[in-house]
């Protein structure tokens, strides 16, 4: 699926704020829970992983890709600790 230039635009707009936060508590439940509901009510929601939450790229990637299929969205942008997730 092509993935419209306004969303790529929104998502990498660096006035779109952070509403989700991954920190100490980890990747729960109630996490994956709120980005539904965030994507619920608007197309775009953008997370962000705390400092040292992941220890390398290869496990940002990972917990992206974990969020994508967890919450049947589409990662549209990611750039060290954050990523911005489309509700399709």
């Amino acid at each position: 699926m092509k993935i419209p230039e306004w969303v790529i635009l929104s998502a990498k707009d660096p006035e779109l704020k952070s509403t989700v936060r991954l920190g100490r508590n980890g990747l729960t439940e109630q996490i994956i829970q709120e980005i539904k509901i965030q994507l619920s009510a608007r197309s775009l929601v953008k997370i962000r992983l705390n400092r040292g939450f992941a220890v390398d790229s290869e496990q940002r990637k990972e917990i992206f890709s974990h969020l994508e299929e967890s919450t049947t969205s589409t990662l549209v942008f990611s750039r060290g600790n954050v990523a911005v997730l489309w509700r399709s």
